[in-house]
């Protein structure tokens, strides 16, 4: 491979002189960019090309991936609405049906919007009587999105198509004639990287073009403030929920539906997390973790809003409360117990009602959705899953207390051979961290094992047990799948998450090498063949942790990731994280824990790192694809050829999200081929 530009870019962080000389990889469309990537792609698959047992990997994943997925239903009046994938089809298909017993049929199929499959579905959000439903797209798994409305009895669109929508969803007028969403600058009307911030809440006439929109809610003053706007179940109220970057902490401001009145400020101190839930009449619910790390529920009177009025209704228990919703007029609370659901009925006074029995150690929250119902409704709907068990929907009956499985999915593997335990162990600063462990029941603990660890800890994610078909593949082989339990995320509480950021990051990368130095000296596996692999924040995971020790780990995935930490503010929404990384621009002291672990700015001379696959898309507009590329590009400057590295770069292919079946399939094949190689695994 011939020698690339290196550029004289010198930065002055507080001081410190910090050379950057791949600066020029950050524009994805300069011709040397283009052509770097052209070439490191051409390396890459020729290299996976000739791995023996690519093909065989890629038809167990295809047969396994084959098998029927569902989504929980929404239920809006006399329909249940819920998407459907056959196994095989790139994206899922949204359904519509009459009733529990009703026949299903389709009121959109993604897959007619694109020839290969990389237009997805978005989020969906349908009038009170399921007439109507807007919903959004996004190609190429960008996180823009374009919302439509379709006429569910047709199956027609209105004409209008709204831009310029991220993390956005659509909150409807009683009576039709409308909804309210939020939405960015255009491009182009602002100067360039603004388009990212300045979010406004609209409202959009039904039947009108977007142009004929109207600002309801809007703060150029505060440029990073992200806005929600919701309506109250009973219809009295429109909500606007304010987020500050990716931190939980939020304020809330409403006013009555239909009135033109300035917004009352009912939460204005950004100090905690402040969910809404419900409200009955002038009483406001709300998941806190105000002085209630694990999370706690509270009600304000909007009457008498003052904080010293403020009443606890469920105080903060043992467990971490994941999720609330109110549901046949009681509080339905999904908890965390070491990193697994369970749930639990209470009374709005505060007082247990019952716990609702799940199958196994597992999980309800799946994907940032789980358990629909509205708070008259005495039914409701909700997924199960686990490391051996695929997603099953429920339906739950409040009145008789029984659930039954309402949607079930089947996987061709025989479960009963496979075992899932949870194991804990100490980090190097002695906190006991949790770590699942999935394989065969059979297999030997002689040190010999390959394993593949995986983690996340960032922005209060929590890890819980759920089904990978892809996993299967590995553990059929004989390996050994590790899920570790990392600080940072939220498993128990806002304090293990705060015990992973800013300052406490480093807190993370040694949990992570400690869980490895624990599966070695258990005898399940040895440096040479223990993996690791993670994603986004956890892609930032595994090249920190392999910077850091190289010697520890025998392969590496490192997927979407945050590598240049002295940067990454600077691109897309990356301004965003700054709540939970610091800036290493503005603030010295933040610079220099920051500097410490970056992995762009910790790849060593000389030093032998080990085989590592960096996976990456060239449309990402999250973590955007520089941070893979120009890690590389060190990494392969800077170890003289001993480094056996490779990056693949997808086409039309985001952060993750709407990737096509197709495209999954081909990279997790590559990157069990990848690790099997290294591996030397038949």
């Amino acid at each position: 491979m011939k020698k690339i530009r290196q550029d004289n870019i010198i930065d002055d962080y507080h001081g410190t002189k910090i050379c950057d000389p791949y600066r020029w990889m950050e524009n994805p469309l300069l011709p040397e960019t283009l052509e770097w990537v052209n070439e490191q792609n051409r390396v890459t698959f020729e290299y996976l090309e000739k791995i023996p047992v690519r093909e065989k990997i890629r038809e167990r994943i295809k047969e396994l991936w084959n098998y029927t997925k569902y989504s929980v239903p929404k239920k809006k009046g006399k329909y249940l609405f819920y998407t459907k994938n056959e196994g095989l089809q790139n994206q899922s298909v949204l359904y519509k049906q009459e009733g529990i017993d009703g026949i299903p049929s389709v009121l959109l199929d993604p897959n007619k919007l694109s020839e290969d499959g990389t237009v997805s579905l978005g989020f969906q959000c349908y009038t009170e009587d399921g007439s109507l439903l807007a919903y959004s797209i996004s190609r190429s798994g960008s996180d823009w999105q374009e919302i439509k409305i379709r006429d569910v009895a047709t199956g027609e669109d209105y004409p209008e198509i709204l831009k310029w929508a991220r993390f956005s969803g659509a909150a409807w007028m009683p009576d039709k004639s409308g909804f309210f969403y939020s939405r960015n600058p255009q491009p182009g009307t602002v100067p360039a990287g603004d388009e990212f911030f300045y979010n406004s809440v609209y409202w959009h006439k039904l039947g009108t073009s977007q142009e004929e929109d109207t600002v309801v809610y809007e703060r150029p003053d505060e440029k990073e403030w992200g806005f929600s706007p919701a309506v109250t179940d009973d219809n009295k109220y429109l909500l606007i929920y304010i987020s500050h970057g990716c931190t939980s902490k939020n304020r809330l401001y409403y006013r009555e539906l239909n009135s033109k009145e300035p917004f009352i400020k009912l939460i204005d101190i950004p100090d905690a997390k402040y969910h809404p839930l419900d409200n009955i009449g002038n009483m406001f619910y709300f998941h806190s973790d105000l002085n209630a790390p694990k999370g706690r529920i509270i009600a304000i009177d909007i009457t008498k809003p003052e904080r010293e009025n403020w009443k606890e209704i469920i105080p903060e228990s043992k467990d971490t409360i994941e999720f609330v919703t109110m549901i046949n007029n009681q509080f339905l609370i999904c908890y965390l117990q070491d990193a697994s659901n369970k749930l639990k009925i209470f009374n709005t006074d505060g007082s247990f009602d019952r716990d609702i029995e799940l199958p196994d150690i597992g999980t309800v929250m799946i994907d940032f959705s789980g358990i629909t119902g509205r708070r008259d409704d005495t039914e409701m709907f909700f997924p199960f899953q686990s490391f051996l068990r695929p997603t099953c929907i429920y339906h739950y009956d409040f009145k008789t207390g029984k659930a039954r499985e309402f949607l079930t999915s089947k996987v061709n593997f025989e479960a009963s051979k496979y075992i899932a335990k949870q194991v804990f162990f100490s980090s190097k600063d002695g906190t006991k961290i949790p770590m699942f462990l999935i394989h065969k029941k059979d297999l030997s603990m002689d040190g010999e094992n390959p394993v593949l660890m995986g983690g996340y800890g960032g922005f209060n994610i929590s890890l819980t047990p759920g089904f990978n078909v892809s996993r299967l593949v590995w553990m059929e082989q004989g390996g050994i799948s590790a899920i570790v339990n990392l600080r940072g995320g939220g498993e128990y509480g806002e304090e293990w998450h705060r015990a992973g950021m800013l300052e406490k990051k480093q807190n993370v990368f040694d949990d992570f090498i400690s869980a490895g130095e624990y599966l070695i000296e258990n005898k399940y596996t040895n440096p040479e063949k223990l993996g690791i692999s993670g994603g986004s924040n956890g892609g930032l995971l595994v090249s920190a942790c392999m910077t850091q020790r190289p010697d520890l780990f025998g392969a590496v995935i490192c997927s979407v990731p945050l590598t240049d930490m002295l940067r990454y503010h600077k691109f897309t929404v990356g301004h965003k994280w700054i709540v939970e990384y610091g800036n290493p621009e503005e603030n010295p002291e933040e610079f220099k824990y920051i500097y410490a672990y970056s992995p762009l700015h910790n790849i060593k001379e000389g030093v032998e790192y080990p085989p590592i696959l960096i996976v990456t898309a060239d449309t990402d507009d999250r973590v955007v694809p520089s941070h893979a590329k120009k890690f590389m590009a060190t990494l392969q400057e800077k170890s003289y050829g001993k480094a056996r590295a490779f990056i693949r770069i997808e086409t039309k292919a985001g952060h993750g999200q709407g990737k096509p079946t197709s495209k999954l399939i081909n990279e997790w094949t590559d990157i069990f081929a990848f690790l099997f190689d290294v591996f030397q695994m038949k």
